[in-house]
């Protein structure tokens, strides 16, 4: 609903609230009865000279019944007085006044706004948008320095998922899940995009604070939520970065958090189990410590392979270097051998951190080329 479609609706709920509220005013003043004493009335009742009684909220508008005379009297407000009229068989009417009508209409409109909201609330917690489906990633292999292993790994998992018939006739089924474990930093995130972007695949990223909510439960329905739409956008890889998020050891304290994130893990191991091996879903999942997931989550059938993420080794090294120096202008001292000595144990977004502060360093003091005493202080300051 845009702004403008917003303003109109406000303006017609404004409109139709005065426009009732002026009827009713002005019909009050406009049909005035005779005023009867609520004695006379109650003797008519008794003679039952009284055809109708319409009754309001602090008068009586009384019908007679031969001469058809209306008259207005004080409504006492007595528990008692229906039951009196119908003895007598009076015809009686129970009017709400103006106030109440509009009471009632903005109590209608208020339930309406509030349910709204819950609604447009609810589906934004758990909207199919949640988890988007990257058609193109744009990264390949190249694009990641290092990882050769792991890519000629990987690069057999993408043959079987796009043939899984012709290696099922061998006996060699696809793995429904991987785990990428390693310290943050050294490109698990680059890997799973660069797969991706080799198979020509579908690629579905997730993260854990994606299934984290106030409400309870709604952890669960989305991860259904996510692996329903991957067996749609089939073949694609799911990856679920920070699964030590979610995938954490169950502990049955009872607490709610406990509780929430025992149910996660439930639901994916479900999901997981659901899986057949030509679904041409693979789950790529990426965690700081395998040590602390739940066991059953990441036994051999539903997570069959686990591949180390390692720190950038010196060829790795090397070639981050150039990549990151590209740009920039290093003094003749920061040669590559001497930088790669220097970030020895650094990952790779370390390496490209230190680089950046150590040009911004030099450009501080006005000078074209950064040195190794600017790259020693980049570090302390990272």
């Amino acid at each position: 609903m845009n702004k403008k479609i917003k303003r109109i609706f406000i303006t017609i709920i404004f409109i139709a609230a005065a426009g009732t509220g002026t009827f009713f005013y002005l019909a009050d003043k406009i049909y005035k009865l005779p005023q009867v004493s609520y004695s006379s009335f109650y003797s008519d009742v008794e003679q039952n000279k009284i055809k109708s009684v319409t009754i309001d909220h602090n008068s009586l508008f009384v019908k007679t019944i031969n001469d058809m005379i209306e008259y207005e009297t004080v409504n006492p407000d007595s528990p008692l007085l229906k039951e009196f009229l119908l003895k007598h068989n009076v015809e009686v009417i129970e009017h709400k006044d103006a106030s109440s009508i509009i009471s009632l209409i903005f109590d209608i409109l208020f339930y309406a706004i509030f349910f709204i909201i819950l609604f447009v609330v609810f589906r934004k917690i758990i909207s199919p948008n949640t988890f988007k489906v990257v058609h193109k990633t744009g990264v390949k292999f190249s694009d990641v320095v290092g990882m050769e292993n792991l890519k000629r790994d990987m690069t057999q998992v993408i043959q079987i998922m796009k043939n899984p018939k012709e290696y099922a006739k061998r006996g060699i089924r696809m793995p429904k899940g991987i785990l990428l474990e390693g310290d943050p930093g050294n490109g698990k995130t680059l890997f799973a995009k660069a797969l991706a972007g080799e198979a020509k695949i579908n690629f579905i990223p997730a993260k854990a604070t994606d299934f984290e909510s106030m409400l309870m439960a709604i952890g669960p329905m989305k991860v259904k939520l996510l692996f329903r739409k991957a067996r749609r956008k089939a073949p694609c890889i799911v990856f679920i970065d920070e699964f030590d998020g979610i995938g954490t050891r169950r502990n049955y304290t009872g607490s709610a958090l406990e509780t929430e994130n025992t149910r996660i893990v439930t639901s994916m191991l479900n999901e997981l189990d659901g899986f057949e091996p030509s679904s041409g879903v693979l789950v790529l999942a990426a965690t700081n410590s395998i040590s602390a997931l739940d066991p059953a989550l990441i036994r051999p059938g539903r997570f069959d392979a686990r591949f180390t993420v390692p720190y950038p080794d010196r060829a790795a090294r090397e070639e981050l270097i150039r990549m990151y120096t590209k740009q920039k202008s290093p003094a003749s001292e920061c040669t590559v051998n001497i930088l790669c000595n220097i970030f020895d144990g650094f990952s790779c977004a370390k390496i490209e951190s230190v680089l950046n502060k150590a040009a911004l360093l030099a450009e501080q003091d006005n000078r074209e080329t950064f040195t190794t005493d600017d790259v020693r202080q980049a570090i302390k300051e990272n």
